[in-house]
């Protein structure tokens, strides 16, 4: 047995339903495995929900939102609920880092540096953003008009794999500081960290019914989740492919969608940028969380009269990332979520080389770390825009390179692709800076950092990266209902 799976071989507490402020069987009695990537060893037993648990949880939802306990909470009271959720992840930021990692494979110096902590300043952010929302108010020959923000109602929120508990407390904790009740479908290969929320809301004091957690297929939960019709909110984050299903269910019942799904985004590296910032800057945003991360600059553009020069020191800098047990503080790549997703990326690399791509390092799976599902970070360059490599999301520690001559062409490759979510720019040339990030089609583009968020700001994608903006005040717009009242003076 190796070293790490000896590390990793434990069985965590099996996880249950939550709905109603309580932990129950799902009503079949039926159960699934999650496994730990880093061994592909058991991590625990999850409830498997099907539609009849899916209809008990909204009709409670419902039931909840209809009775006001929280739709008419005051929003100062709701705060200090959702502040003190906050302060209890915090409490407990090791034990529920521990077991983000066990069940996603990635560092723990992720989880417990940046997941954990970012996940509960989300609760803390809109708990005190709620409180101070400006109102409008108009007057007009007499009259005086005044719109209202009221939750919508039911909400259901279905979570990625890839960051389950960050991103659940990322669309949860606007939802509820807006009033809604709450369903969370965390995806089935991740369901643990998000199942222990339900502990949190309760000793936070959170109302029975508010936040409700369901784990299971989306064939069956999902579905249900994006169909009935007293579900007045859908904020889903995760593949185009499933994105557009969700879309089509939740137009059967006009309900309004968010849509945060896949990307390809260009890192565009111009010649006179800090060259070691940039390499940097750009190994951080590709093999951070194992390369499966939306947000990834999983396209490196670089100018043709520094390409030798960068890839040289980008490849050096690659063969200094540790991969290795998730649970060593100095690991820099863990293991990916799954067998087959770790297949589906080395079936990427393939199709890369026999596409005319070459291969400066990695391209395979790691061995030598016994059965999870390791795989080198891999650097394919000299790759040209219409490859598979270089349009589709492997979502994986893979960066494909390309070359560019002029800033036009670099914007031109940017924007050759379906997707539009994110791009990085690096350069010193600030008037370039903001012309490239003007013409570049994404929701958000860096320019000489990646993933700063501040949480006030629009996050999501263009074209079929995705629908919609969260984030601040469009969270707040998106999870609740205007309404103009006008009166006579």
């Amino acid at each position: 047995m190796s070293q790490t799976t000896q590390a990793n071989q434990r069985k965590l507490k099996d996880a249950k339903l939550f709905i109603d402020g309580a932990y129950v069987d799902a009503i079949s009695g039926e159960t699934f495995d999650t496994l730990d990537p880093a061994t592909n060893l058991k991590l625990a037993s999850v409830a498997n929900a099907g539609e009849e648990d899916v209809r008990k949880a909204i009709e409670v939802a419902q039931r909840t939102f209809e009775s006001g306990v929280w739709s008419r909470m005051p929003v100062e009271e709701r705060a200090k609920i959702l502040c003190k959720m906050s302060d209890l992840v915090m409490e407990r930021v090791e034990e529920l880092a521990l077991v983000e990692t066990l069940d996603v494979g990635k560092p723990i110096k992720e989880s417990r540096g940046f997941d954990i902590p970012r996940a509960a300043w989300n609760l803390r952010f809109f708990a005190e953003m709620a409180k101070y929302l400006v109102h409008e108010h108009y007057e007009m020959n007499g009259f005086m008009s005044y719109a209202k923000y009221a939750p919508a109602g039911v909400t259901s929120l279905i979570i990625p794999w890839n960051l389950p508990f960050m991103q659940m407390t990322w669309k949860a904790s606007a939802a509820l500081a807006a009033g809604n009740t709450v369903i969370v479908k965390p995806a089935s290969y991740t369901p643990l960290s998000a199942v222990m929320m339900g502990e949190i809301a309760n000793e936070a004091g959170l109302p029975p019914g508010v936040l409700n957690i369901l784990t299971g297929p989306g064939g069956t939960v999902g579905t249900a989740m994006t169909t009935h019709p007293h579900v007045r909110r859908i904020s889903f984050v995760g593949e185009t492919t499933t994105g557009k299903t969700v879309m089509r269910n939740a137009a059967s019942q006009l309900i309004p969608v968010s849509l945060e799904l896949g990307g390809k985004s260009a890192n565009i590296v111009f010649a006179d940028a800090d060259l070691d910032e940039a390499v940097k800057g750009s190994i951080e945003a590709i093999f951070r969380n194992q390369g499966e991360i939306c947000l990834a600059g999983s396209r490196l553009l670089v100018q043709k009269s520094i390409y030798d020069q960068f890839l040289d020191k980008f490849v050096q800098a690659v063969k200094k990332i540790k991969v290795g047990n998730p649970l060593d503080p100095d690991t820099d790549m863990g293991a990916l979520v799954s067998r087959s997703h770790l297949a589906t990326v080395d079936e990427y690399v393939r199709i890369g080389l026999s596409e005319g791509a070459k291969l400066a390092f990695g391209g395979k799976r790691i061995t030598s770390l016994g059965d999870g599902n390791f795989y080198e970070p891999t650097v394919l360059y000299d790759v040209d825009n219409k490859m598979r490599v270089a349009q589709e999301e492997i979502f994986g520690p893979v960066i494909v390179i390309i070359p560019f001559e002029t800033e036009e062409e670099a914007i031109q490759i940017a924007n050759d692709s379906i997707y539009g979510l994110a791009g990085v720019v690096w350069t010193n040339d600030l008037r370039r800076a903001h012309r490239v990030a003007d013409q570049v089609q994404s929701g958000l583009l860096w320019i000489n950092c990646w993933y700063v968020r501040d949480l006030r700001t629009p996050f999501g994608g263009a074209k079929a990266s995705g629908i919609g903006r969260e984030g601040g005040r469009h969270s707040f717009e998106f999870y609740t209902e205007a309404k103009t009242i006008t009166m006579k003076r």
